[in-house]
Protein backbone atom coordinates (compact mmCIF):
# COMPACT_ATOMS: atom_id res chain seq x y z
CA UNK A 1 0.00 0.00 0.00
CA UNK A 2 3.00 2.46 0.67
CA UNK A 3 3.69 2.43 -3.06
CA UNK A 4 0.27 3.94 -3.61
CA UNK A 5 0.50 6.97 -1.22
CA UNK A 6 4.06 7.43 -2.87
CA UNK A 7 2.73 7.29 -6.35
CA UNK A 8 4.97 7.31 -9.67
CA UNK A 9 8.29 7.98 -7.93
CA UNK A 10 7.87 4.64 -6.16
CA UNK A 11 6.71 2.94 -9.10
CA UNK A 12 9.72 4.12 -11.28
CA UNK A 13 11.78 2.62 -8.33
CA UNK A 14 10.23 -0.39 -8.06
CA UNK A 15 10.37 -0.65 -11.81
CA UNK A 16 14.40 0.25 -12.17
CA UNK A 17 15.01 -2.35 -8.82
CA UNK A 18 12.96 -5.22 -10.81
CA UNK A 19 15.30 -4.39 -13.79
CA UNK A 20 18.24 -4.23 -12.26
CA UNK A 21 17.64 -7.59 -10.53
CA UNK A 22 16.61 -9.00 -14.53
CA UNK A 23 20.14 -7.52 -14.75
CA UNK A 24 21.60 -8.81 -12.68
CA UNK A 25 20.24 -12.60 -13.23
CA UNK A 26 17.74 -12.83 -16.15
CA UNK A 27 20.57 -11.71 -18.25
CA UNK A 28 23.02 -14.42 -17.43
CA UNK A 29 20.16 -17.38 -18.09
CA UNK A 30 19.35 -15.38 -21.06
CA UNK A 31 23.08 -15.31 -22.65
CA UNK A 32 23.59 -19.46 -21.19
CA UNK A 33 21.77 -20.99 -24.20
CA UNK A 34 23.42 -19.22 -26.69
CA UNK A 35 22.48 -21.54 -29.26
CA UNK A 36 22.77 -21.24 -32.99
CA UNK A 37 22.74 -17.63 -34.66
CA UNK A 38 25.97 -18.36 -36.93
CA UNK A 39 29.67 -17.97 -36.92
CA UNK A 40 31.43 -15.43 -34.99
CA UNK A 41 29.24 -15.40 -31.48
CA UNK A 42 32.21 -15.90 -29.15
CA UNK A 43 30.81 -17.44 -26.22
CA UNK A 44 30.16 -20.53 -24.23
CA UNK A 45 32.90 -23.15 -25.57
CA UNK A 46 36.45 -23.43 -25.86
CA UNK A 47 38.46 -20.13 -25.49
CA UNK A 48 35.55 -18.55 -25.29
CA UNK A 49 33.81 -19.93 -28.51
CA UNK A 50 30.86 -22.29 -29.36
CA UNK A 51 31.43 -25.19 -31.27
CA UNK A 52 28.57 -25.24 -33.36
CA UNK A 53 29.95 -21.75 -34.39
CA UNK A 54 33.44 -22.44 -35.80
CA UNK A 55 32.07 -25.99 -37.53
CA UNK A 56 29.15 -24.40 -38.83
CA UNK A 57 31.30 -21.61 -40.28
CA UNK A 58 33.70 -24.45 -42.03
CA UNK A 59 31.12 -27.35 -42.83
CA UNK A 60 31.37 -26.59 -46.82
CA UNK A 61 35.40 -27.69 -45.77
CA UNK A 62 34.77 -30.41 -43.99
CA UNK A 63 33.14 -32.95 -46.91
CA UNK A 64 30.96 -34.92 -44.47
CA UNK A 65 30.15 -38.01 -45.38
CA UNK A 66 26.84 -39.81 -44.78
CA UNK A 67 26.72 -40.79 -40.99
CA UNK A 68 28.41 -37.75 -40.19
CA UNK A 69 25.51 -35.61 -42.14
CA UNK A 70 22.93 -37.57 -40.26
CA UNK A 71 24.88 -36.84 -36.82
CA UNK A 72 25.23 -33.14 -38.03
CA UNK A 73 21.39 -32.76 -39.02
CA UNK A 74 20.50 -34.42 -35.77
CA UNK A 75 22.74 -32.02 -34.01
CA UNK A 76 21.44 -29.18 -35.60
CA UNK A 77 17.97 -30.13 -34.78
CA UNK A 78 18.63 -30.29 -31.05
CA UNK A 79 20.35 -27.23 -31.20
CA UNK A 80 17.50 -25.23 -32.40
CA UNK A 81 15.07 -27.22 -30.14
CA UNK A 82 16.95 -26.15 -26.77
CA UNK A 83 17.31 -22.61 -28.55
CA UNK A 84 13.55 -22.63 -28.21
CA UNK A 85 13.21 -24.11 -24.80
CA UNK A 86 15.97 -21.74 -23.60
CA UNK A 87 13.49 -18.73 -25.10
CA UNK A 88 10.48 -20.06 -23.46
CA UNK A 89 12.50 -20.42 -20.33
CA UNK A 90 13.50 -16.40 -20.21
CA UNK A 91 9.40 -15.77 -21.13
CA UNK A 92 9.46 -17.45 -17.86
CA UNK A 93 11.10 -14.94 -16.09
CA UNK A 94 9.49 -11.94 -18.03
CA UNK A 95 6.15 -13.62 -17.12
CA UNK A 96 7.28 -13.55 -13.19
CA UNK A 97 8.95 -9.98 -13.72
CA UNK A 98 5.34 -8.60 -14.95
CA UNK A 99 3.41 -10.62 -12.26
CA UNK A 100 5.68 -8.75 -9.64
CA UNK A 101 5.70 -5.38 -11.01
CA UNK A 102 1.87 -6.02 -10.91
CA UNK A 103 2.10 -5.93 -6.64
CA UNK A 104 2.09 -2.91 -4.90
CA UNK A 105 5.26 -4.72 -3.18
CA UNK A 106 7.24 -6.77 -5.72
CA UNK A 107 8.66 -9.70 -4.31
CA UNK A 108 12.38 -9.32 -5.99
CA UNK A 109 13.62 -12.73 -4.46
CA UNK A 110 10.68 -14.81 -6.19
CA UNK A 111 11.60 -12.96 -9.68
CA UNK A 112 15.60 -14.10 -8.82
CA UNK A 113 14.24 -17.29 -7.75
CA UNK A 114 12.90 -18.16 -11.61
CA UNK A 115 15.63 -16.64 -12.95
CA UNK A 116 18.33 -18.60 -10.83
CA UNK A 117 16.38 -22.06 -12.06
CA UNK A 118 15.83 -20.57 -15.36
CA UNK A 119 20.05 -19.93 -15.50
CA UNK A 120 20.65 -23.78 -14.68
CA UNK A 121 17.94 -25.04 -16.98
CA UNK A 122 19.61 -23.36 -19.71
CA UNK A 123 23.39 -24.31 -18.63
CA UNK A 124 21.86 -27.69 -18.61
CA UNK A 125 20.55 -27.01 -22.24
CA UNK A 126 23.90 -25.92 -23.39
CA UNK A 127 25.80 -28.49 -22.09
CA UNK A 128 23.38 -31.12 -23.68
CA UNK A 129 23.86 -29.01 -27.14
CA UNK A 130 27.89 -29.29 -26.56
CA UNK A 131 27.72 -32.53 -25.77
CA UNK A 132 26.05 -33.25 -29.03
CA UNK A 133 28.45 -31.20 -31.10
CA UNK A 134 31.59 -31.92 -29.64
CA UNK A 135 30.39 -35.89 -30.86
CA UNK A 136 29.71 -34.50 -34.17
CA UNK A 137 33.93 -33.98 -34.14
CA UNK A 138 34.86 -36.69 -32.41
CA UNK A 139 33.43 -38.76 -35.47
CA UNK A 140 36.19 -36.38 -38.11
CA UNK A 141 39.00 -37.93 -40.00
CA UNK A 142 42.31 -36.45 -38.97
CA UNK A 143 41.93 -33.79 -41.97
CA UNK A 144 38.53 -32.85 -41.30
CA UNK A 145 39.69 -32.05 -36.98
CA UNK A 146 42.98 -29.94 -38.94
CA UNK A 147 40.07 -27.93 -40.71
CA UNK A 148 38.79 -27.45 -37.62
CA UNK A 149 41.56 -26.76 -35.49
CA UNK A 150 43.02 -24.42 -38.26
CA UNK A 151 39.92 -22.00 -38.21
CA UNK A 152 39.86 -22.21 -33.81
CA UNK A 153 43.55 -21.04 -34.76
CA UNK A 154 41.95 -17.97 -36.62
CA UNK A 155 39.31 -17.43 -34.36
CA UNK A 156 41.44 -17.15 -31.26
CA UNK A 157 44.20 -15.32 -33.19
CA UNK A 158 41.22 -12.25 -33.66
CA UNK A 159 40.34 -12.46 -30.07
CA UNK A 160 43.76 -12.13 -29.03
CA UNK A 161 44.30 -9.14 -31.01
CA UNK A 162 40.88 -7.31 -30.47
CA UNK A 163 41.57 -7.68 -26.54
CA UNK A 164 45.26 -6.44 -27.06
CA UNK A 165 43.53 -3.52 -29.19
CA UNK A 166 41.03 -2.81 -26.41
CA UNK A 167 43.95 -2.99 -23.70
CA UNK A 168 45.79 -0.22 -25.50
CA UNK A 169 42.88 1.68 -25.90
CA UNK A 170 42.58 1.18 -22.37
CA UNK A 171 46.09 2.50 -21.79
CA UNK A 172 45.64 5.92 -23.89
CA UNK A 173 41.93 6.41 -22.18
CA UNK A 174 43.86 6.61 -19.06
Amino acid sequence: MQARKLGRPAVRLAALAATAVLALTGAVAMAQPGFGHGAGHPHGGPGGMEIEHVLGAVKGQLNLNTSQQVMWDNAVAQTKSAHETGRANMQKVHAAMKAELAKPEPDLAAVSAVADSTQASNQALRQDVRKLWLQVYAAFSPEQKAVVRDALAKQVARMEAMGAKMREHMQRGS
